[in-house]
């Protein structure tokens, strides 16, 4: 038997009136998941606890199954992890954006422009990371390289206890005034916001860093020790690739896995396809682009990401699976990340889980929010789901 897991980051969406007040999902060509629903388990479930907020790191954790108020300590230490940095017991790490801000003299008075510095290359990306190294690292603080926007500061002896620290991706286009870390114990960190303007400022887009994310050391139970099974990661983002590290699964690396619209699709598809073939009992298969098309507000990308893993992940990977015997599906967003509001929401969101020897009328006719929700099947304890799987 196998087991596979098709994350579609941020998929779940509301009515769109561009979308003639339909969801993405409702919008979407996507034959295959709406040929599996109709033979699958379907429902809606939560993925992010109460009071935690609704990142993709929680929201993916629960998915596997653990429990987040027991293991989460915050999501820049889950991203470390893949990226090689080693935290001890008192480091706090951040995630580092390289963001775009607007070019007001006042600093509070900037607006965030970009949450991602105009897509910004890991090549590009590394010497200004190095830049940041040699003006405020080597002593408390020091900074790593990780993929394309995304980087990381580790802050020794620090603190995580610094009031409200906002994801840049929830401020776009807004003043930072309001957003900026004032806590006492974060003058620091503020001080190297403020600084990396005048550090960067030859950069036409990346001209700035924003921290967030803080969290110390996390412990994850190894997957197999918990589960049984033997498990594979494939993902273009440090976050899942990081969290498959601690938990002990195997990751793999695809050329030209971007997270975004342009990823590498068949890549992910075929490691996939490589890592069951390999004796692996089970493999996490992310795919971040609709999520990325939700943050930016771009609609029909958003459509096209959703048509994209169905044509070019789904459909061969389907094929494969009929070949090797029975396996166990579960297909699902990790959270909604809505047009209307370009960031996460903590909403339920629909899966499927179809079980290729015990297919079963499920009622309806397509994989939507609407129709799932339709069932009345609900799942509370996200993190349950995946028990599910295994049945």
């Amino acid at each position: 038997m196998k087991y596979i897991v098709l994350l579609c980051d941020g998929m779940a969406d509301t009515p769109c009136a561009a979308l003639d007040n339909r969801t993405p999902m409702e919008a979407a060509d996507k034959p295959c998941m709406d040929r599996l629903a109709r033979r699958a388990e379907v429902g809606m479930v939560r993925t992010v606890q109460e009071g935690m907020s609704p990142g993709s790191d929680v929201a993916n954790l629960t998915v596997m199954g653990y429990d987040t108020r027991e293991c989460y300590t915050g999501r820049s230490p889950l991203e470390a992890a893949n990226i090689g940095v080693e935290l001890a017991e008192d480091d706090v790490a951040f995630r580092c954006n390289l963001v775009t801000l607007s070019p007001e003299e006042d600093y509070p008075h900037k607006r965030l422009t970009d949450y991602c510095a105009g897509d910004i290359h890991t090549a590009q990306a590394a010497p200004l990371v190095q830049r940041l190294q040699s003006a405020f690292g080597g002593g408390e603080f020091d900074f790593y390289t990780g993929t394309a926007y995304r980087h990381c500061l580790v802050w020794h002896h620090g603190k995580t206890a610094l009031g409200r620290v906002t994801p840049p991706h929830d401020i776009t286009g807004q003043v930072i005034g309001p957003y900026l870390p004032l806590h006492p114990d974060a003058s620091l960190l503020l001080r190297m916001m403020e600084q990396s303007v005048e550090l960067l400022k030859d950069q036409p887009a990346a001209n700035a860093i924003w921290l967030w994310g803080q969290g110390s050391r996390p412990r994850l139970q190894n997957f197999r020790e918990r589960t049984g099974k033997k498990g594979s990661v494939i993902s273009a983002v440090d976050l899942i690739k990081g969290i498959g590290k601690l938990s002990g699964m195997r990751v793999c690396d695809v050329p030209g896995a971007t997270g975004y619209i342009d990823t590498n699709y068949e890549g992910k598809r075929d490691a996939a396809i490589r890592e069951l073939r390999d004796g692996q009992d089970f493999v996490y298969i992310h795919v971040e682009a609709p999520d990325e098309c939700g943050h930016r507000g771009e609609t029909d990308n958003k459509v096209k990401a959703i048509e994209d893993i169905d044509r070019r992940v789904l459909s061969p990977l389907l094929e494969e699976l009929e070949k090797m015997g029975d396996y166990h599906l579960l297909i699902l967003p990790d959270h909604p990340t809505p047009l209307a509001i370009r960031t996460h929401s903590a909403e339920p969101v629909p899966y499927l889980l179809y079980r290729s020897e015990n297919a079963a009328d499920s009622g309806i006719r397509c994989f939507t929010e609407e129709a799932v929700r339709s069932t009345g099947r609900f799942v509370e304890e996200g993190r349950t789901l995946i028990g599910r799987l295994w049945k």
